[in-house]
This record gives structure tokens, C-alpha cells and sequence, in this order.
């Protein structure tokens, strides 16, 4: 039988991960709400052999306009049920549709939408169920769709720029890849047969050259296996929290790129506490949603720290303060927000804020990056040239 695991709240709204078995993804789900638990995620646990590369999920382009369009049927007076089957037919995505019908199908056996949604978490992101669940306790779903889809906007205009950023460097960086290994592995031994038959002494840079081509040519396999052992490090990074935990805590401590991915998860969670407490879920609830929304196993450990204290009764702003994870600004704004009740809003400025800051990191990134990576194929370049003309020139001198 299959096994799942899952992210759920108990009565007091305390977050429990386990794992349990069920035929499929709803009997697993119903168990768990038979022991008066509230599931934020139910995934199937896949065995070694069936690890996926490519996971079956549908991109967020398609779940930003399925919410801008949903709410707008909402708004408009129109039964959810009809909504889907009128999305669905009109959606390009096959794996959206699957799941719209799926959903349809939950809906009229008695389920919830966000419960429907919840059962899909390849689509609905913790943060996302979790904001639908408040909405259909307040009615404003028509408003929290469109909120959902303007967040997901932002978050893909975000990556886009990140990637747009480094797509000139990585273009640079695979020709040079490509350059060294058409040298290394066609060039260059044709020029070691020539320069053999000649005798000819060789300067350093022309016998390294060599001997890093004659390396290549003869251990490919150690570099194959280094690449497949790469793989399956990638693959137990994912499956073992040990080994996540360990390179979450490196890439945070990294020089630049740990001030990016820092200024990104706090932009992140300070957005997602925004619209969630903008819609009613309670505070306790929301920090939980938001350390799954880290994505970032440091942060979450330490919002879930800050949730317990804040149970506790020591506030929000001083256990954020304690866990040194936040920028001085944004303690700052969530100590305002606390002591004047405005703490969505304050949450919403922090957003906006670090969103400022994430374009300008990135842009700081790429400056360094993109003159780093061409600079480094000059050198490769350079080497290669220095090695050939010398080697050419002393041959030319041993021979006259």
C-alpha cells in the first residue's frame, strides 16, 4: 500500500509531519481528519527507483491565470462547480485539467474547495490552501483569488528577472566549456603526436595542457562517475533532511549569494503573513504556512521557534529578533506593527521593501557574476594560446 507523507495542524494548531499509508491521496487525507488533524500536505512518498527528474507539476503561469479567472467567475455570481468545468474545458495544461476534474468530482461528494485544492499539492502550495481555508470561513474568495494571483505574479516576475539576469553569463560559460572540451579531447592530441615525432622539448604551460588533455582522454569514466555521484548527492539532498538541512545553513552563509536567498525568503514569508492575516487566518496558522513557504529548511526551524514562543506569550518581534534569521528592518517593521496593531500592514511594507532590495541584489550578482565568468574564459583562452605559441615558437627555435 502506498505510503504518504504529510504536513498537518492538531486542534491546537501545533504543525505535525508524519507519514501514513492509504490507497490513494484522499483515503490517506480522510485518516488523518479522522484523528481531528487539519492537513496542509498529503504527498506520496516515492521509493528510490521511481524519483522523478521532472516532477508532474503545473507551472505557476497556469495556477496565477486559473485563480485570476476563478475569481472572476466567483465575483460574477457563479457556482465553483461550473467555474471549474468552464476553466477546465478552456485550459491548454492537460495536468491542470486533470486535476480541475478531479477537484469537481471532490466537490460533488461534499468536499471543501480548499480541501479539493489541498489534495493537490503538485498545483496548491501550502500557503495557497491555507489562505483558501480562511477565505471560505469569511466569504471574500473573490478577493483572496485575486490577491493569490497578483502574490504568484510577483514571485515569477522575480525569477524571470533572476534568470533573464543570468542568461548571458551561462551562454558565455557553455561555450567555454564546450571550447575546452573539443580542445582537450580532438585539438589537442594531434598536436602531442606532432610535437612527439619532433622531439621537441616542451615549456610548462604546453606539458600541463598536454597532460590535462591526456587525463581527460584516459580517466572520461572518473569524471562520468563524479557526475552520476553529483546526481545521486542531488537526490539525497532532497530526500534527507540531515543533508538539506546542512546545505541550506552553507548557501546562507555563502558571501553574495547567501545575502540573495536570505533577502528572497524574507520577502517571501513577509508576503505570504501579509495576505494570510489580510484574510483572517489567525497568526499561529499563518506563521506555520510561512515556514513551509520558506522553502528553506534554516527559516523554517526558526519561524516555527517563533511561533512557539509566540504562544508562549512573548510576542512576535522579540523571538524573530532572537533568531538573528531576520534583516534589522525587518524586525524593526514587525515591532511596529505589534505595538500598533498593524501588522499586516507593516508585513505588506516589509514585502514591498525586500522586494526593493531582492532586484537590487540581483543586479549587484550579476555585475559580479557576468565580468567573473568572462574573465575565467579569457584565461582558459589565454592559457591555451600561450601554450600553443610557445610550444610552436621552441620548436621552430630547437629545429633552425
Amino acid at each position: 500500500m502506498p505510503k504518504f507523507t504529510y504536513s498537518a495542524l492538531d486542534a491546537d494548531s501545533n504543525r505535525l509531519e508524519g507519514v501514513v499509508s492509504g490507497k490513494d491521496n484522499a483515503i490517506a487525507m480522510a485518516k488523518l481528519q479522522a484523528q481531528g488533524l487539519r492537513p496542509l500536505r498529503v504527498v506520496e512518498k516515492p521509493s528510490i527507483l521511481s524519483y522523478e527528474i521532472t516532477p508532474d507539476r503545473v507551472k505557476p503561469e497556469e495556477v496565477m491565470h486559473f485563480s485570476r479567472q476563478l475569481g472572476v467567475f466567483v465575483k460574477a455570481g457563479i457556482p465553483i462547480m461550473d467555474a471549474l468545468a468552464v476553466i477546465a474545458s478552456e485550459t491548454e495544461d492537460k495536468r491542470l485539467r486533470k486535476v480541475l476534474l478531479k477537484m469537481i468530482d471532490d466537490l460533488f461528494e461534499g468536499e471543501t474547495f480548499s480541501a479539493a485544492a489541498a489534495s493537490h499539492p503538485e498545483v496548491f502550495p501550502n500557503y495557497y490552501v491555507g489562505i483558501l481555508q480562511s477565505a471560505e470561513l469569511t466569504g471574500h474568495l473573490d478577493r483572496v483569488l485575486n490577491q493569490l494571483a497578483d502574490y504568484i505574479q510577483r514571485d515569477i516576475d522575480a525569477k524571470k528577472q533572476f534568470t533573464a539576469a543570468l542568461i548571458y553569463p551561462a551562454i558565455v560559460l557553455f561555450m567555454a566549456v564546450g571550447v575546452v572540451i573539443v580542445l582537450c579531447g580532438f585539438v589537442l592530441p594531434k598536436f602531442e603526436v606532432f610535437f612527439t615525432k619532433l622531439h621537441a622539448k616542451l615549456p610548462l604551460p604546453t606539458r600541463i595542457m598536454l597532460g590535462f588533455s591526456a587525463l581527460v582522454s584516459t580517466y572520461w569514466w572518473v569524471i562520468a562517475l563524479v557526475a552520476l555521484a553529483a546526481f545521486g548527492f542531488y537526490i539525497w539532498t532532497k530526500r534527507s533532511d540531515r543533508a538539506k538541512t546542512y546545505l541550506d545553513a552553507t548557501i546562507l552563509k555563502l558571501p553574495i549569494v547567501g545575502d540573495l536567498m536570505r533577502t528572497a525568503i524574507v520577502e517571501r514569508v513577509s508576503r505570504v503573513l501579509a495576505s494570510m492575516i489580510d484574510t483572517g487566518v489567525p497568526l499561529p496558522e499563518a506563521l506555520t504556512v510561512a515556514a513551509d513557504c520558506a522553502n528553506n529548511i534554516v527559516f523554517r526551524r526558526g519561524i516555527e521557534q517563533i511561533r512557539t514562543q509566540m504562544m508562549e506569550g512573548q510576542g512576535i518581534a522579540g523571538p524573530l529578533a532572537e533568531t538573528g534569521l531576520f534583516p534589522s528592518a525587518a524586525q524593526q517593521m514587525f515591532r511596529v506593527g505589534e505595538e500598533t496593531g498593524t501588522l499586516n500592514e507593516q508585513m505588506e511594507t516589509a514585502a514591498n521593501y525586500f522586494k526593493r532590495e531582492l532586484d537590487q541584489r540581483i543586479k549587484h550578482f550579476t555585475s559580479l557574476f557576468e565580468p567573473l565568468v568572462i574573465v575565467g574564459v579569457g584565461v582558459v583562452v589565454g592559457f591555451v594560446a600561450i601554450a600553443l605559441v610557445s610550444a610552436m615558437y621552441g620548436v621552430y627555435s630547437q629545429v633552425h
